[in-house]
């Protein structure tokens, strides 16, 4: 009678082992890819942090080198700003203000390029200026109505050839005259930083012409 209930014991025995071992292998092979799984998931993750570190790397490299060139611009731009306004108190360029948001700054030191050149490039001279200018095309006229005043005389008292070229060039010196004032007025703009446009040229020549005509009226 116990025969058949050991067989019977044996084999459900036999049968919970492999359930067991079923189990196991299961397990086993679960772990397994779960294991698996984990490491592909940290190699991703190695290589993205590869990847963000290279590309920090070369965003920081390339940063330093736009800040070196940023730097070098308004070193060489606030020297121009200090050679052009003859400041020498000015000291040394600014620097970046803390707690101030992030700008780009290559916009920023083209306008001041543009306001630099801008300053840079001569005006014409104010109105303010229009008797000195006037006051250049008289003393122009009269220099030169007195140069050819002296070749006149010149030439009636040697006489001869010289006495009928003489006053010919007189005469080309005094019509001359309203230009000769040009050259001060030159001068002058020269030394206000600007051009002598069409106005200034206008009065200079104005004047002179005026004082010429006056004295060859006065002269006659």
């Amino acid at each position: 009678m116990n025969e058949p209930v050991t067989s019977e014991t044996y084999a459900a025995q036999l049968r919970r082992l492999a359930d067991l071992t079923a189990r196991v292998r299961e397990q086993r092979a679960e772990a397994h890819t779960w294991h698996e799984r984990q490491c592909a998931a940290a190699e991703r993750a190695v290589a993205e942090a590869t990847d963000q570190l290279q590309s920090a790397e070369e965003e920081l490299d390339a940063a330093r080198e736009q800040q070196e060139r940023v730097d070098a611009e308004v070193a060489h731009l606030w020297q121009q700003v200090r050679s052009r306004l003859g400041a020498r108190r000015l000291g040394g360029p600014p620097t970046p203000a803390n707690g101030v948001g992030a700008t780009d700054p290559v916009p920023l030191l083209a306008k001041v390029r543009d306001l630099l050149d801008r300053a840079g490039q001569p005006g014409e001279l104010p109105s303010s200026v229009n008797p000195l200018l006037a006051l250049c095309g008289v003393a122009g006229a009269v220099l030169a109505y007195g140069l050819g005043a002296g070749a006149r005389a010149l030439g009636t008292g040697y006489g001869g050839d010289l006495a009928v070229g003489l006053p010919v060039l007189a005469l080309v010196v005094t019509l001359l005259g309203p230009l000769v004032g040009l050259a001060p007025a030159r001068v002058l703009a020269d030394r206000r930083h600007a051009v002598l446009g069409p106005r200034p040229i206008t009065v200079v020549i104005g004047a002179g012409l005026l004082t010429t005509v006056l004295l060859l009226a006065l002269g006659r």
